[in-house]
């Protein structure tokens, strides 16, 4: 192989740009005697990972069995509950300000009723006004 590829493979390894198969001609490279003196360095760390590869587990692992997964409906509810809260609140508010509007045209209608009376009061006022004048213009003359 030659040794500038092998630098470029390098440089693109450490960029984690390479493909499946210039890792193993890096593995190939590194795996061999002869290796370049300023790349040598790097020779322990490939032959970790070949001997990583070639390593398996004799351990047991107990699989338990899966656990129904309340958490998630949990979090459905709370969601739901949430959103129902917020909507019978914001209804709330709208019949709260649907009933003082109500409110307010039925005091709006009283006070109008007082006003309509106190102006039916005045065209008495008027009229016995109009009478005293006529009284005290007869006087008058």
């Amino acid at each position: 192989m030659e040794l500038a590829n092998i630098e470029n493979l390098l440089e693109k390894y450490f960029e984690a740009t390479t493909t499946v198969q210039e890792e193993q001609e890096l593995q190939a490279y590194f795996s061999q005697d002869n290796v370049a003196p300023h790349l040598q360095e790097y020779q322990p760390m490939f032959q970790l990972f070949t001997n990583l590869k070639a390593e398996k587990s004799t351990r047991n692992v107990p699989l338990q069995p899966r656990r129904k997964n309340y958490l998630k409906w949990i979090s459905v509810a709370a969601v739901f509950v949430l959103t129902t809260g917020l909507f019978i609140n914001e209804w709330n508010k709208q019949r709260q300000a649907e009933e003082a509007f109500e409110d307010f045209k039925t005091t709006m209608s009283l006070v109008s009723q007082s006003f309509n009376s106190g102006a039916s009061h005045i065209n008495y006022l008027t009229q016995f006004e109009e009478t005293t004048n006529k009284i005290f213009k007869i006087e008058n003359n």
